[in-house]
């Protein structure tokens, strides 16, 4: 199976930055493709950015578009996400997730979660 392990988050003020980082361990040679969700108090989880595991370019939601950025190393099984000029409506859980061949279809695996929060 693989492990997912999140750090980085925090609080920043408006306008700041913040950079979230997960490292896959276990069976990575699984994985087929990996992301970073949130999820804010009384909305739907989103996928902030998805990208294949191998190759190709990062997928990001609009409202996130010019100011996240996704770096996946699968040498190093990390998959990092770094966000500027953050909004306070990018205020949430953030959860690292991966698609694998073992389990379920989707992105089956994914970690506890790490908050971030905008103040205004």
């Amino acid at each position: 199976q693989v492990q997912l392990v999140e750090s980085g988050g925090g609080l920043v003020q408006s306008g700041g930055s913040l950079s979230l980082s997960c490292v896959a361990s276990g069976r990575t040679s699984s994985i087929y493709a990996v992301g970073w969700f949130r999820q804010a108090p009384g909305k739907e989880e989103e996928s902030v950015g998805v990208v294949n595991w191998r190759y190709g370019s990062p997928n990001y939601i609009d409202s996130v578009k010019g100011r996240f950025t996704l770096l996946r190393d699968n040498i190093k099984n990390t998959v990092d996400l770094h966000m500027n000029r953050l909004k306070p409506e990018d205020t949430g859980t953030y959860y690292c997730a991966a698609a694998t061949s073992e389990g379920g279809p989707g992105y089956n695996v994914r970690g506890q979660g790490t908050q971030v929060t905008v103040s205004s």
